[in-house]
């Protein structure tokens, strides 16, 4: 690992592979319905940061893996910080799909 991997963030192509290989785990975009409608990753469900509490409804296992995004990494990030708060054990942010190279579902 080199000294400008440090500033990196998830390599959200990555995790994708990853969680489509992890059994009952979710892929969680949480950026806004309008931005979702506008394109997201196949499989993914939303619940926008700013309804995090909604969480309860679709995912209620504090064990089940999540896999999160947003549009940068930012909202993802406190995303991630807030499920944790929350008791979800298994949390990763994967960073923002403008980094995503797949086709995004419409």
């Amino acid at each position: 690992m080199g000294f400008f991997d440090f500033f990196r963030g998830p390599d959200i192509n990555q995790y994708v592979q990853e969680q489509r290989t992890v059994i009952g785990s979710i892929l969680l975009d949480v950026r806004e319905p309008w931005e979702y409608k506008e394109g997201h990753i196949s499989g993914s469900i939303n619940i926008p940061l700013s309804a995090m509490d909604k969480i309860k409804d679709a995912v209620d296992n504090k064990d089940t893996p999540l896999y999160v995004y947003c549009q940068s990494g930012s909202r993802s990030s406190r995303a991630t910080a807030l499920l944790q708060e929350m008791g979800y054990q298994q949390v990763k942010n994967i960073g923002g799909i403008a980094a995503w190279k797949g086709q995004v579902e419409k």
